[in-house]
C-alpha cells in the first residue's frame, strides 16, 4: 500500500482561513467542550473546535458560523477537550506487535503520536528492517515518527549483531519522509570518548536539523556525563532518581520519565517538578517499552499521565508533559501537541482530567476510537520472507550445550551472577558460591542458569552463565528471541535438558517466547517477524502472553512483568552485569569478565 502524505499546513491554509472566518463550512465541529489549552495551562469552558482538511481551523466560544449542511457536529456536552497524547520515546517491537497492530492497540487509549526507535529490528535485519518499520508506520491513521537507530551494536566490541548500522546508513535515512531524528545514543562511553563513528551519526542528524535521542545509563554525573552532553544528545530516558532528572534539565536536555511495563521511573523523578519546583517545560513522559498485555489491559500514554497525576503532578502539567512538551522537543510545536489553529486535529474527549477516561479519540479530524474500540483500519506492510526467517541455529541443541565446566580440580566455585532488580532496567553484579558435581558447575537456590544462543549467523555459539532473582523452582526453562539489543536467544532455566527443548522450539517456529516444564511446553508466543513481532491483533498476542506470565508464576516467579526483565539480560549498555555472545559483560567498566572468581 502506498503512503499518502498528510497535507502540510501551507497546503490547506486558505481553506483553514475560509473556515475560521466563516466563508466556508467546516468538515467537523466539536461543540460545547472545555478547552484544555496546554500553551497557557488553563481550562476554558464553553468552546468549540472547527476542523477542516484534518487540521484545526479555529477554537472559539461559538463555532456555529462554521457549520454548513455537510458539517459533522459532535456534542462534547461539557467534557474536556485535550490534545491527543504523544509518546516521546518508545520501541514498537517491545509490544511484540507490528506498527499497524501497535497503532490499533493504542488508538483507543488516546495515543495519536509516537516517536519510535526501531533499533530492535535494526539489530536483526539492519537498514532494510528499519525501512520496513518506517514504511508501515507511515501507513497508519495516527502520527508515527521514526528515529533512525544509532547503535547496532549497542556496545561495539561487546556483542555481535545480525547487522551493523553505519554513519552512512544514518545519513541516508535522514532523507526519508518519516524520520524525525536519531534514536537513543546508547554508546555513551563512545560519545564521551569522542568516538568518530558516534560523532558522525550525531553530526548527520544535527546537519539535517533533526533531534538526537539520548541514553546515558550511568549514575556517574561527572566528567563523562559532561562529555556526553557536549556530544549532542538532546534528551535522556535512563534517569531513575530525582538527581538524574535535575542534572539533565540543568544541562539543557529534556528529561524523559518513563512508565513502561516494567520500568517505574516517573515517581522517583517527578519530584523535581512537584517538590523542587523546576520548570516543567523540559520534562517529557514516555513509555519506552510496553508489552501487549499492558496495552490491552492497562493502557498506554493515558496510563502514564494518570500515574504522573497520582504521583502528585498537576493534571494540566502532566498533560503538557505528554503533548506540547514532546512536540516542542522534536520541532513539531506548530504541527501537533495542542488544540490550536493549523495543528493536526488530534483531539480526545474525556469527562475527567484525573482518571482520564478516553471516551472519544479523533486523529487528523477523523473519529478513530470510541469507548475503548478502534474504529479505523490500520494497514499492514507486506513483510517479506527475509523478515520471517531469522532464527538460524547450526544444529539441534542438547543439554550438553548448556553444561558449564568447573575449573580443573574444583569442588566448588565462586561465580559472578546477574542479579535481576524488579521494575528497573539495571541489574546487580552478584557473587554466589556454587557446587560442582561430576566436573560441572550446578546452579542452586535462587541462582539458575542463563544462556545466550547465537541465532543470526548459525555459528553454534552458546554462552553460559548464571542469573538470580526469578525464583524458579522445578525442572523448567524459558527461551526468548527477544533479547535486547542484539536479539540472539536468551534461555533461562533450572535444567539443561529443558533449556535445549525451549531453544529448539523457537528455532522450529521462527522466533518468539516459550516455557517448558518437565518436558512439556507450557506457553508459546509466536513472533515470526524478525523473531520480535507478531502481525496478529494485540488481543491475541496479549492472551498468549498472559498464559506465559502464568506459566512463569507456576514455576515460582513472582516478579512484576518478569518477562521484560528476562528480555533485557543481554542489554550490554545498562549496568551492572549482562550476558552477550562474547561472554559475561561488566557494564560498569565495559569489559568482559570471567565467570568464576578465586575462592578466598
Amino acid at each position: 500500500m502506498e503512503h499518502k502524505a498528510f497535507p502540510a499546513w501551507p497546503d490547506v491554509a486558505a481553506r483553514l482561513i475560509a473556515v475560521a472566518t466563516g466563508r466556508e463550512a467546516a468538515d467537523l465541529v466539536i461543540k460545547g467542550g472545555a478547552w484544555v489549552n496546554v500553551h497557557s495551562r488553563e481550562v476554558l469552558p464553553g468552546h468549540d473546535i472547527a476542523i477542516a482538511a484534518g487540521r484545526i481551523a479555529c477554537v472559539v466560544p461559538d463555532a456555529s458560523y462554521c457549520i454548513g449542511p455537510e458539517t459533522e457536529v459532535v456534542e462534547a456536552r461539557g467534557r474536556y477537550m485535550i490534545p491527543g497524547l504523544c509518546d516521546g520515546h518508545m520501541h514498537i517491537e517491545s509490544g511484540m506487535l507490528t506498527p499497524a497492530e501497535f497503532a490499533r492497540a493504542v488508538i483507543p487509549h488516546g495515543t495519536t503520536t509516537m516517536f519510535t526507535d526501531p533499533h530492535e529490528i535494526a539489530n536483526v535485519l539492519g537498514l532494510a528492517g528499519v525501512r520496513m518499520m518506517h514504511d508501515e508506520a507511515l501507513l497508519q491513521p495516527i502520527n508515527i515518527f521514526t528515529q533512525m537507530p544509532s547503535c547496532a551494536p549497542s556496545a561495539p566490541g561487546l556483542e555481535t549483531t545480525g547487522y551493523e548500522i553505519s554513519a552512512e546508513d544514518v545519513a541516508e535515512a535522514m532523507g526519508w519522509p518519516g524520520i524525525i531524528g536519531l534514536g537513543e545514543m546508547m554508546n555513551f562511553p563512545g560519545v564521551a570518548a569522542a568516538d568518530p563513528k558516534m560523532l558522525a551519526e550525531i553530526a548527520a542528524t544535527q546537519r539535517a536539523g533533526k533531534t538526537v535521542g539520548g541514553h546515558y545509563a550511568s549514575p556517574d554525573l561527572g566528567p563523562d556525563f559532561a562529555g556526553y552532553v557536549a556530544g549532542g544528545p538532546a534528551d535522556d530516558h535512563e534517569g531513575t532518581c530525582e538527581a538524574d532528572a535535575i542534572a539533565r534539565v540543568r544541562q539543557g536536555m529534556r528529561s524523559m520519565m518513563r512508565l513502561g511495563s516494567a520500568w517505574y521511573d516517573v515517581e522517583t523523578q517527578i519530584t523535581a517538578v512537584t517538590e523542587k519546583g523546576l520548570d516543567p517545560r523540559n520534562f517529557i513522559l514516555c513509555t519506552d517499552d510496553c508489552h501487549s498485555g499492558t496495552l490491552v489491559h492497562d493502557g498506554h500514554m493515558n496510563r502514564v499521565v494518570r500515574h504522573a497525576i497520582a504521583c502528585g503532578c498537576d493534571p494540566l502539567v502532566a498533560l503538557q508533559m505528554a503533548t506540547i512538551n514532546t512536540a516542542t522537543h522534536f520541532g513539531l510545536e506548530r504541527e501537533l501537541g495542542s488544540l490550536t489553529p493549523g495543528r493536526r486535529a488530534d483531539v480526545i474527549l474525556t469527562s475527567d482530567l484525573t482518571t482520564l477516561p478516553i471516551e472519544q479519540v479523533f486523529a487528523r479530524g477523523q473519529l478513530v476510537a470510541e469507548n475503548g474500540v478502534c474504529l479505523v483500519d490500520c494497514p499492514h506492510y507486506d513483510w517479506p520472507d527475509t523478515a520471517r526467517n531469522t532464527v538460524h541455529l547450526r544444529h539441534e541443541l542438547s543439554g550438553r550445550d548448556f553444561e558449564i565446566a568447573a575449573p580443573e580440580g574444583a569442588n566448588a566455585v565462586r561465580a559472578n551472577v546477574i542479579g535481576v532488580i524488579e521494575n528497573q532496567a539495571p541489574t546487580k553484579a552478584l557473587k554466589a558460591d556454587l557446587p560442582v558435581r561430576d566436573g560441572l558447575v550446578e546452579a542452586e537456590g535462587e541462582v539458575c542458569q542463563i544462556a545466550l544462543v547465537e541465532r543470526h549467523r548459525a555459528t553454534g555459539g552458546v554462552t553460559n552463565a548464571f542469573v538470580s532473582g526469578f525464583g524458579y523452582v522445578g525442572r523448567m526453562a524459558m527461551a526468548s528471541t527477544v533479547a535486547h539489543d542484539s536479539h540472539h536467544m536468551i534461555v533461562v532455566g533450572t535444567d539443561r535438558d529443558q533449556m535445549a527443548l525451549a531453544a529448539n522450539r523457537l528455532a522450529e517456529v521462527g522466533g518468539g517466547i516459550t516455557l517448558f516444564r518437565e518436558g512439556e511446553e507450557q506457553a508459546l508466543v509466536e513472533l515470526p517477524i524478525a523473531g520480535l513481532m507478531s502481525d496478529a491483533p494485540a488481543s491475541e498476542v496479549a492472551e498468549k502472553a498472559a498464559v506465559l506470565m502464568q506459566a512463569m508464576q507456576d514455576c515460582g516467579c513472582t516478579l512484576n512483568n518478569a518477562y521484560m526483565q528476562h528480555s533485557l539480560l543481554a542489554l550490554v549498555v545498562i549496568p551492572e552485569l549482562r550476558i552477550s555472545d562474547l561472554g559475561l559483560i561488566d557494564v560498569r567498566t565495559f569489559q568482559k569478565i570471567d565467570l568464576f572468581e578465586p575462592l578466598s
